[in-house]
């Protein structure tokens, strides 16, 4: 960028934007600090992977409302369900909840919790779905739907979903079409791929219900199998055994000691929740612009394109659109020993595994850090920085004009340096070209709308992380809506 520019449109940013011709947008769904709440469906014992899942979810109890901790079954526990799993985890987070208080508010007590821990039905699938089959998780999903809260439910689908498919069933054989309807809409349901035959059943009879899954049971083809997939061209280091060991299982309290050795793949459940964490860059009712659990698309998938695994959970085509893996095309951004302090790597990755991967370090370096918070007093953990930006999250611009944005405010509550980066995240909006092409550092930026002869959104990602232990990522997400002249 012209240097001279760059210094012109940060003068125009100090005197209240008179250089900068923009104009705020109302809210359309930029993230917000208000709590998203959310219920649990756990195969819990059935492989490890659920077992790590609770450990760091527990972590987020303070920012994720928990409204149930299901225990269910799924194709590879078909007759049995195990909630005293889920007590053993929150018997141990009961032992450093204290100590994550001194860290940040709302951590709930274990007494709390353990009222949230219900049985699903311990058949498999649709076997447990129908007139008289209810169970305890199933009404317990009702009753939570019922309550006067019109927040969203998000159903977080571990394993099988047939006590959410027995819920929908019931509501839709004791309640009015309108009551039904009502409910439903407040659904927000993330499957881990499907893992008994209810899925594709919830989807063919309700229509209308928000659902995010990567269908069927080919794993390798799902965009949350990013969590724990080596991916050839960057490091892998911090899905690798010994970082967890090191970060998350040794030294780090009863939590720790509770989070298993990898048997299969390190957390395959937890994209179901990520995109719920109060980070400045997730927006769960928006999944096509992406976040820590991934991004996805509203389409029905191409069945003929699709892959078969080999659980026995059902192959069959979608009737409807979902939210499924979308692509991104990512360059990442690395250190650079002299002048700018990041760069272009020379590598650039296109595809759906990549809209998760590419949040992966900084996901698991923030729970490295809670796993601290467990057993460090507060002056010796890292704390997440807090990114301000001078200008609002939604601006309106007008094509070929110039505009500034800037989050010099910004801070850091352990009083660690903060770093900024700037990038164009171009898949999250209508305009598909990246308005800024290499890394921008400063705490400000100034950038050139395209032309355009219709009304274009871009998405701008302000990323503020500290240079603290293990360093921290806060984000803004700018939408930037350009209208011709």
């Amino acid at each position: 960028m012209n240097k001279k520019l760059y210094l012109i449109g940060l003068i125009g940013l100090l005197i209240f934007g008179s250089l900068n011709p923009v104009s705020a947008n109302p809210s359309k769904g930029i993230p917000t600090d208000k709590q998203h709440r959310m219920i649990v469906l756990s195969d819990i014992e059935a492989e490890v992977d659920d077992t790590e899942t609770f450990v760091r979810l527990l972590l987020y109890s303070n920012e994720i409302d928990l409204k149930g901790l299901i225990a269910t079954t799924s194709v590879w526990k078909r007759t049995s369900v195990a909630p005293e799993a889920i007590v053993k985890i929150i018997q141990a987070y009961s032992k450093v909840q204290p100590n994550l208080l001194k860290h940040d508010t709302g951590f709930p007590d274990a007494e709390t919790l353990l009222k949230l821990v219900k049985k699903g039905s311990p058949k498999y699938g649709m076997l447990g779905v129908g007139e008289d089959k209810d169970s305890e998780g199933s009404d317990w999903i009702i009753k939570v739907l019922e309550e006067k809260d019109e927040r969203p439910l998000w159903i977080s689908v571990w394993g099988g979903s047939n006590t959410l498919a027995q819920a929908l069933y019931k509501i839709k054989h004791t309640k009015t079409a309108a009551e039904a309807k009502k409910l439903i809409a407040k659904l927000r349901v993330y499957t881990i791929s499907d893992q008994d035959d209810s899925g594709i059943w919830i989807r063919n009879n309700f229509p209308d219900l928000f659902y995010i899954v990567s269908p069927g049971d080919d794993y390798g083809s799902a965009t949350w199998s990013a969590i724990n997939t080596v991916i050839k061209g960057i490091s892998n280091e911090k899905i690798s055994n010994e970082w967890l060991a090191e970060n998350i299982q040794q030294g780090h309290g009863p939590l720790g000691v509770e989070y298993p050795d990898v048997a299969w793949g390190v957390e395959g459940d937890t994209p179901s929740w990520l995109q719920l964490i109060l980070n400045g860059l997730n927006a769960p009712e928006h999944p096509e612009w992406g976040g820590w659990g991934g991004r996805y698309e509203l389409y029905k998938p191409d069945f003929a394109k699709l892959k078969k695994g080999n659980s026995g959970a059902p192959y069959e085509p979608e009737t409807r659109p979902i939210w499924t893996n979308a692509v991104d095309s990512y360059t990442p951004f690395v250190p650079n020993s002299f002048g700018r302090t990041l760069k272009a790597d020379t590598a650039t990755f296109t595809d759906y595994k990549v809209t998760l991967w590419r949040w992966r370090d900084d996901f698991q370096n923030d729970f490295a850090a809670r796993m601290d918070w467990c057993i460090k007093p507060y002056k010796e953990a890292n704390h997440p920085p807090i990114p301000v930006l001078s200008q609002p999250e939604e601006i309106t611009v007008k094509s070929g004009d110039g505009f500034g944005l800037d989050a010099g405010n910004s801070t850091d509550p352990d009083g660690d340096h903060i770093s900024y980066l700037w990038f164009s995240y171009p898949e999250a909006g209508s305009y598909k070209k990246k308005l800024i092409t290499e890394a921008e550092v400063a705490h400000g930026v100034w950038l050139n709308a395209p032309i355009v002869d219709k009304k274009e959104t871009a998405h701008i990602i302000l990323k503020v992380t500290d240079k603290g232990k293990p360093s921290l990522s806060r984000y803004k997400r700018i939408i930037v809506t350009i209208i011709p002249k």
